[in-house]
């Protein structure tokens, strides 16, 4: 092995680079979003962005710490870790404290802390272990089955805690099935499922069953090959049938009321602007007022008269979209998507398999959380009260993602060896 100058050698700058930007950006929104002209120094620590400030500082002094470590110690105790990290989210279930109706955070002292945020990095090292010791990948069942497993842990445990954002963010581990060798027919079946349920709820199921009965009728009438598979074809009508009126049941019987109201709102189908579209509505009018070049900074009255719910933690984007416009707003879109496609080069130069998978963990990941923070900011997806990774206040998602991209950053300063 070759000796190493010091922690920084080799390192990826430009992730390193991306990401002291991002967390200085989101202190600033902080700043902005919750400012108080009584307490105007940034360091107040009587202030949000004050004790913001403190995590960031312990989390640049995290990063340090990874960057000190040997590199085989992710490898080697993944499944150690994988292991504690299930043993938090099942104490947080019998001793955690209720916050915003989830029972997700360890309160100690005078912090708070959530369990759920690092299950993600502890998930992403123990589906990189499992995948990268395959020979054939996920060519059978078995292996798609425990990779599966994996992932449903955490998921379940999360689900168990009320805190069904933080558990939808496992859907995002797809990818990285897809790039070990995943059947790219299972994403297009999904696919095909996520349309179809939003579909059914849109117009109701008997509409989408003759829908779908005209075209299997037309199927069967027109091409010689649906005549031969007769019973393929039916079966896989059947197949729907079950799964359109399965919608109906999960959503009226499994789902809770405001996650009913949340997806009604969000497909048209309900207007509550003082209820559960209140968040929505008021994210929008402050993106909206912001223009084309936004109002500047410390200027956003939705954001400084408190309107928008949870503007310094989910709806943190309102406040980039109000003081920056569109322009800025845009800025901070390419700039992460520039971020994303630099994991993903990184990931796909390692030698190591364990590195490439776990580097495509990371992307899709933070990509997830980007992509649905942005999305229910602009009512383009559901308000599942997930933080935006670097931006939105909180210690534990900002030490979490800390961890998650450092551990890579690490692998990826050795990416000339194999681990």
């Amino acid at each position: 092995m070759r000796e190493r100058k010091s922690i920084f050698h080799n390192l990826d700058w430009y992730l390193v680079g991306f990401y002291l930007l991002f967390v200085f950006m989101g202190l600033i929104s902080i700043y902005a979003a919750v400012y108080n002209p009584e307490s105007p120094s940034i360091l107040d620590r009587s202030q949000l962005y004050g004790i913001q400030f403190v995590w960031i500082m312990s989390s640049l002094l995290l990063a340090t710490i990874i960057l000190m470590l040997d590199v085989k110690i992710f490898s080697s105790f993944s499944y150690l870790i994988y292991g504690v990290s299930m043993l938090m989210l099942i104490l947080v279930l019998l001793f955690g404290k209720v916050i915003s109706g989830s029972k997700s955070w360890f309160h100690i002292g005078g912090a708070s802390l959530q369990p759920a945020e690092f299950a993600k990095f502890a998930t992403n090292l123990a589906l990189a272990s499992f995948l990268s010791n395959l020979d054939n990948n996920l060519k059978t069942a078995k292996t798609v089955f425990i990779a599966g497993f994996i992932l449903l842990i955490p998921t379940a445990l999360i689900l168990l805690q009320n805190d069904t954002g933080s558990a939808i963010v496992y859907v995002s581990f797809i990818l990285v099935l897809y790039r070990e060798g995943f059947s790219g027919n299972f994403l297009i079946l999904g696919f095909v499922t996520a349309i179809l349920f939003v579909f059914t709820l849109m117009v109701g199921k008997y509409l989408v069953l003759g829908i779908i009965a005209a075209i299997t009728i037309v199927l069967f009438l027109i091409t010689q090959k649906a005549r031969k598979n007769l019973f393929t074809l039916f079966g896989l009508f059947a197949v729907i049938v079950a799964f359109v009126f399965s919608v109906d049941y999960a959503f009226e019987n499994i789902l809770q009321d405001h996650q009913k109201e949340r997806i009604e709102i969000l497909l048209g189908k309900k207007t509550d602007l003082k209820g559960a579209g209140y968040n929505v509505h008021q994210s929008l009018i402050a993106i909206g007022s912001g223009g084309f070049a936004g109002k500047g900074f410390l200027q956003g009255t939705q954001t400084k008269y408190k309107f928008v719910p949870e503007q310094s933690t989910d709806f943190i984007f309102c406040t980039v979209g109000e003081e920056w416009g569109f322009l800025g707003s845009s800025l901070f879109v390419f700039l992460y998507l520039g971020f994303l496609v630099r994991l993903l080069y990184a990931a796909e130069r390692q030698r190591s398999a364990f590195s490439r998978i776990y580097g495509y963990g990371v992307a899709s990941i933070l990509f997830f959380h980007m992509a649905v923070n942005v999305g229910m900011t602009i009512g383009l997806a559901p308000v599942i009260g997930i933080p935006l990774p670097f931006f939105s206040y909180g210690g534990s998602s900002l030490w979490a993602f800390t961890i998650l991209l450092f551990i890579f950053i690490k692998m990826d300063s050795y990416r000339l060896e194999l681990l």
